[in-house]
């Protein structure tokens, strides 16, 4: 549970006001000024209208260059950002030929995997000549090649399930594949902080949808027994099915799935349990299958296992484990299998190699070693920024760590300053997260040595000290001894 300061909290609510009173003033004027003039409309109703329009404009727009800048490399430990300028207040900005060498700290490039390796790349340009980029095919008709078959096989048993099918994009995944498995007469019940890919879903599947609080399993029981008990809305007839949607870690705020206490309630509701993966699997566990093995929850009892491919293995597409019927089912009835182009060759083999090398079946210990390096770097750089001051969401374990920064004009501030001093970071503020919980997002790697994530704390410290985001007393640094003598820093 995030606390946030009062004062905090006030100057917060005081600088959104703001923006959005002197936004509302220069657009009246504006207003003024265009009803003077013709109307190219037509009769036509403008398509870009209301708070939406209004909030990219007057806010967005001033602070963008902190969003979608292009890189010129692959997404390593460190990468090429391409530098951009603006000649019209930061309404347009232009490419320039100029480059500036990053520490990489957004990219979801968990293992490593996202740069060339030497089991993986080779393997990946094999595929590419023999199967080319894309098989411009749907699964079913021209698009199912000998590897999607081999890749499907590798994930069911990488996640301890029957069977898998996989798509084209991660996304899609959720929103595409919600809809089949449950419809009108049906019940979701999802985490308050799920994913958009799974709302989406949600929506569209035609189900009642009702929330509980964010990653608690006591709430949940009471959602579950107080829907059970009223039954369908005006009808009260029985549900048709229970679905429990939750994450295995949540990727704005870096937190694990309670799912040992989920799945013991699901079970006693008889509710069926769908857990996304996209940012736990392959990153934690011991073997790095995720929550289920971190936690120790046999993956039986998770009926519906889902994940994606961009994170920690390089590549891209998602999939859906669970039972040979379902995964059946999904494939004669899921728009995703049926219309969407499969997933790209040389992408399905960078997932099954990468796999490989996770297991060690490469021939190596090096997958041990990834994952023994990302939880090494995740959980020291979680300590080292608490002890800095720093409001830090999340729990070991977890390469995601959300430093909390609140204040609109502190977001952009954090991640320019950040990008002066080579170190690229993800800023995310509303209406990505609620209005007041503006932060920045790191993500750890385990292509990152131990002297980047120095250098990374170093200036993470300096810019928190200079934006003034450090919340907390930074605790007094150990004594160390040096020499024969105790040397204070």
């Amino acid at each position: 549970m995030i606390t946030i300061p009062y004062i905090t909290a006030l100057t917060t609510y005081f600088s959104y006001g703001l923006l959005f009173a002197f936004g509302q003033l220069r657009d009246f004027f504006r207003n003024l000024v265009d009803w003077w003039k013709d109307n190219n409309l037509q009769g036509y109703a403008p398509i870009c209208l209301g708070l939406e329009d209004f909030y990219i404009r007057r806010l967005y727009l001033r602070i963008q260059d902190c969003f979608g800048r292009p890189i010129s490399s692959p997404p390593d430990a460190w990468f090429d950002a391409v530098e951009r300028v603006s000649s019209d207040n930061n309404k347009t900005l232009k490419r320039t030929k100029n480059v500036r060498r990053c520490l990489n700290l957004g990219s979801y490039n968990y293992l490593g995997f996202a740069a060339a390796d030497e089991y993986c790349t080779p393997l990946v340009t094999q595929s590419l000549k023999k199967y080319f980029a894309s098989t411009c095919s749907s699964r079913v008709d021209g698009g199912t090649t000998a590897l999607h078959a081999e890749l499907e096989e590798v994930v069911a048993n990488f996640v301890g399930k029957p069977a898998a099918l996989v798509t084209g994009m991660g996304y899609v995944t959720n929103s595409a594949i919600l809809p089949v498995l449950i419809g009108k007469g049906g019940l979701i019940v999802s985490d308050s902080l799920n994913h958009n890919s799974i709302v989406n879903g949600a929506r569209g599947s035609g189900a009642t949808i009702t929330v509980f609080r964010h990653n608690m399993p006591s709430h949940l029981e009471e959602v579950l027994r107080e829907r059970i008990a009223d039954g369908q809305p005006r009808t009260h007839r029985p549900w048709k099915k229970i679905l429990v949607v939750v994450e295995g870690i949540y990727s704005m705020e870096g937190e694990i799935c309670k799912l040992p206490e989920i799945v013991a309630i699901c079970k006693k509701y008889k509710a069926y349990v769908y857990l996304d993966e996209a940012h736990s699997i392959g990153a934690i566990g011991k073997t790095g299958r995720g929550v289920c093995e971190l936690l120790g929850v046999d993956t039986a009892d998770v009926d519906i296992m889902m994940g994606t491919f961009t994170k920690s293995f390089g590549s891209c597409g998602g999939y859906i484990a669970g039972s040979k019927e379902i995964i059946q089912y999904l494939k004669y009835n899921c728009p995703a299998h049926l219309y969407a182009t499969s997933i790209s060759p040389p992408a399905a083999q960078q997932i099954i190699s990468s796999i490989k090398v996770i297991l060690g079946e490469d021939g190596s210990s090096r997958g041990a070693l990834k994952l023994a390096q990302i939880r090494e770097n995740s959980n020291y750089c979680r300590s080292e920024l608490q002890k800095m001051g720093f409001e830090v969401l999340g729990e070991n374990d977890s390469p995601i760590m959300p430093i909390m920064i609140y204040n609109p004009a502190k977001i952009p501030a954090f991640s320019r300053e950040c990008l002066k001093r080579n170190v690229a970071v993800v800023v995310v503020g509303f209406p990505a997260t609620p209005l007041l919980l503006g932060r920045a997002r790191i993500c750890i790697s385990a292509a990152h040595s131990r002297e980047d994530i120095v250098k990374a704390l170093e200036v993470i410290s300096e810019v928190g000290d200079l934006v003034g985001i450090k919340y907390f007393p930074a605790e007094p640094k150990k004594p160390q001894l040096e020499e024969g003598r105790v040397k204070t820093e």
